[in-house]
């Protein structure tokens, strides 16, 4: 029999990154910017910047003015759960009839299906973690230690925070560190006291300005927020950071990258002669062709739970339980933030007084439990998000006024409201998971994941406490008619998954290590959201992004010692 060596070499390059996202987007960028021919699969279909549909419709525009009809709600069971699904941007989002989970416990597993894929519809905070997140697994002994700490990124923080534009100020916080940052959004008059009288009468407590990645000021290519608060249906601008309209440019721009849509990898090539993965098998989603492509080295950034499927589907003589699964934690240790705990209350007063655009933003209160005294319930903390607003003609809609009285009324604004909603650490649990199931299938004949996870006492007694101070708060500012409300969300319904494929010191507790490279196949690195040891309660995306730049450049230095 005879190979056919021709065809071989049109499929090999010198990295293959798998999913667009946030991390996947940078290490495209990265790595081609290093002189790789990169190859970049994505599962979904293409999405070109600054190409959106319905990015500038208004709502009369819509079909159903922005509304889910019956049909995409029985398309979409899962998806539909989470705010950001609607009908201007359905289209970003994956088909749950022909791609099921089996959910042991509330899951709400929520994937775009396009080039881009999270970057687009990301909520942007961008926060540093610091040592306070770094070192709370060793100090308490829970779980592993990272293999890094708050030095190891900063560098890397500058670097990306540098590229995407972050709006935002320093504030002096040691557990948040401060970065790089455009000038920040304004409070309004509201918030802005609000501020003065809870920094004033409580001690360690603070009120900033929500640092985002929606630039105030131009960067190369992209043109600053316009203050639409539409960012889920994509920014013709570039108002704010994705993948479409930063990295891939850049990538494209060294005229090394090749992008690859509706091309779904159901597993990674493994070499048992040479003990390295030799490239990945992919299917295209429009014609089910089954395509190998080889690379030698690999970034898998399919976004966590996707990810982690990759690698328990990977199996071979060497890895029975899945790529680099001798630590048996590979699907393991399954985190996402907690929400829906907080308060609302009436603000009296600051009827002549306004606000325009919609700023796409939100204040954020930083941690200030378990920083120094332990609380006896709960471990770690939360942040606060929220902000201050006057009610419009929405308030109106199941009015029984009609005529003259009910255009003069919406017309005028309503009362001053504020609102607080947490957003908590998870702790990691070993049993928190996802497994193979080869009973059910999707349209292409897979198996498909099995997920069973939940949020603990630690995290339910975290929620009380985040209503609880909330309201406090409120109160001792004078605002009337607070109520507090515990909503928890379910797991995955933040959409910061991590764990799965944890970094560690030790091989036989971890599976990456401190450069997010798998211990057990060297020139495979995972830096999206599977590879978090534990979960801070700050948003993780420029964490990912920090990882990634720091993984590549370690990657591709390794490459030329020829190491892998």
């Amino acid at each position: 029999m005879m190979l056919n060596i021709d065809a071989a070499k049109k499929q090999t390059y010198d990295a293959i990154v798998v999913g667009s996202g946030i991390s996947g987007g940078w290490a495209a960028k990265e790595l081609c910017e290093k002189g790789l021919k990169v190859l970049l699969l994505e599962r979904g279909k293409n999405v070109q910047h600054p190409d959106y549909p319905n990015s500038t419709k208004d709502p009369w525009e819509l079909p159903h003015r922005n509304e889910l009809t019956f049909a995409d709600i029985e398309r979409s069971p899962i998806q539909h759960r989470h705010y950001a699904y609607q009908e201007a941007n359905k289209h970003f989002f994956i088909n749950d009839l022909e791609n099921p989970y089996t959910e042991v416990k509330r899951f709400d597993w929520i994937r775009p299906d396009v080039v881009g894929g999270k970057s687009l519809l990301w909520g942007r905070h961008c926060y540093r973690w610091s040592d306070l997140d770094f070192t709370a697994n060793l100090k308490e002994g829970v779980a592993v230690d990272w293999p890094i700490r708050y030095n190891d990124l900063a560098p890397w923080y500058d670097y990306v925070e540098k590229f995407i534009g972050v709006s935002g100020q320093s504030e002096g916080i040691s557990h948040l560190p401060d970065g790089h940052f455009q000038p920040p959004m304004e409070m309004n008059c509201v918030e802005a006291d609000f501020k003065k009288t809870i920094e004033g009468k409580f001690s360690g407590r603070k009120i900033i300005m929500g640092r985002i990645a929606n630039l105030t000021q131009p960067v190369k290519g992209r043109g600053v927020c316009k203050s639409r608060n539409l960012c889920h249906r994509g920014c013709p601008w570039g108002g704010y950071f994705s993948t479409n309209a930063s990295t891939l440019p850049a990538a494209f721009a060294t005229g090394n990258l090749t992008l690859l849509p509706n091309s779904l990898v159901n597993r990674v090539l493994y070499d048992e002669a040479k003990g390295k993965a030799s490239g990945v098998e992919v299917i295209n989603t429009e014609t089910n062709e089954v395509t190998e492509y080889f690379a030698r080295i690999i970034f898998l950034n399919a976004n966590t739970v996707a990810t982690g499927f990759i690698l328990l589907n990977s199996m071979s003589s060497r890895f029975e339980n899945g790529l680099g699964n001798d630590s048996d934690q590979v699907g393991r240790n399954l985190m996402d933030h907690h929400k829906h705990a907080g308060a609302t209350a009436d603000v009296e007063g600051y009827e002549d007084y306004y606000y325009y655009v919609r700023r796409p933003n939100t204040l954020y209160v930083p941690r200030y439990r378990n920083l120094s005294n332990e609380r006896k319930d709960y471990r770690r903390g939360f942040g606060l998000m929220g902000g201050a607003y006057r009610n419009g003609w929405h308030s109106h809609i199941m009015s029984e006024e009609i005529g003259v009285s009910l255009k003069e009324n919406v017309q005028t604004p309503g009362q001053w409201k504020i609102k607080l909603d947490g957003y908590g650490e998870c702790l990691p649990y070993q049993e928190n998971r996802i497994t193979l199931n080869t009973d059910k299938k999707d349209k292409f004949g897979r198996n498909t994941l099995t997920i069973d996870c939940e949020y603990k006492s630690n995290e339910l007694n975290m929620q009380k406490d985040m209503a609880a101070s909330v309201a406090e708060m409120f109160e001792a500012a004078g605002f009337k008619n607070v109520k507090s409300f515990i909503n928890t969300s379910a797991p995955g319904n933040t959409n910061h998954e991590m764990g799965i494929a944890r970094m560690g010191r030790d091989r036989k507790t971890s599976v990456l290590n401190a450069f997010n490279q798998m211990h057990d196949v060297k020139n495979v690195f995972i830096t999206d959201g599977s590879c978090m040891t534990s979960s801070s309660c700050v948003n993780p995306s420029l964490t990912y992004m920090a990882l990634t730049a720091r993984a590549c450049d370690y990657a591709v230095k390794e490459l030329n010692r020829l190491n892998l």
